[in-house]
């Protein structure tokens, strides 16, 4: 489960629910949550509630443009460090921004030089177009360097995340197919079609959940599968506590466990 899951509550609240519903660990959103920033207090968590930490989401969104370092290469680096203290295997990261040009222009062998490195798997996320600011309703731009498709470029590990597909018009089937061998992270969530990031709970939207994972069985995936879902609009702890439970139960269910 990612500790996202949970927002607006912070990443402690991820694992004490990731332990009570029987999640096998938990990916950490590294953003503005100075606990999720915390290494240290990190695996003490882990430690304390028994829930390993498998994957590390670097910090790649606007608002944690300065996290660890205004350099977004200092940060990926920074959480590659991370992922190795806590005994991680994957690290999640965005393509560049656009204009994060030299960034954008280092940023396919700075990934490839870490994974050979230290062994990390650092599996580039598929995005959505934006409406520019000002723009019309049905403007869409994408933020992102060359585009929201990482297979464009080609890297040794995706991280495949459906709500993303659905915003961006994509079809999630297709997409898995281009990204091949190298899908070994995937974000299960749902989403309806719109041109919104939605994160609903699988099965509560129009994409392939369901299909993706019975695609996986078939083909002995061996990567991680990370329930990426929003629960803000949650009235109460009871209710996230379904919503994560019935989205846990959803994949294992197609996951054949």
């Amino acid at each position: 489960m990612s500790t996202a899951s949970v927002w607006p509550l912070r990443a402690g609240a991820g694992f004490e629910l990731a332990q009570r519903l029987g999640y096998d660990g938990v990916e950490v959103m590294v953003w503005v949550d100075p606990l999720s920033q915390d290494v240290g207090a990190l695996r003490r968590l882990s430690r304390q509630t028994g829930v390993p930490v498998l994957s590390v989401h670097s910090p790649s969104l606007l608002i944690t443009q300065r996290v660890w370092s205004p350099d977004p290469a200092v940060r990926l680096r920074r959480s590659v460090e991370a992922a190795i203290e806590l005994d991680a295997r994957t690290v999640v990261v965005h393509p560049p921004f656009r204009w994060q040009r030299r960034y954008g222009d280092m940023f396919a062998d700075l990934v490839a030089e870490l994974e050979d490195e230290t062994g990390v798997e650092i599996a580039i996320e598929n995005m959505f177009k934006v409406r520019p600011p000002g723009g019309r309703r049905d403007a869409r731009v994408s933020a992102f360097r060359p585009s929201i498709d990482p297979t464009e470029v080609g890297y040794r590990h995706y991280t495949l995340d459906l709500s993303h597909s659905a915003a961006a018009g994509m079809d999630a089937m297709e997409l898995a197919e281009r990204m091949g061998r190298g899908l070994t992270h995937v974000h299960l969530a749902d989403g309806t079609g719109v041109p919104k990031d939605e994160h609903l709970v699988p099965g509560r939207g129009n994409q392939p959940c369901a299909e993706l994972l019975e695609k996986l069985v078939a083909a002995s995936f061996t990567g991680q599968v990370v329930l990426e879902v929003n629960t803000r609009r949650a009235v109460s702890a009871a209710d996230r506590a379904r919503d994560l439970a019935e989205a846990l139960l959803f994949a294992r269910f197609h996951l054949g466990q």
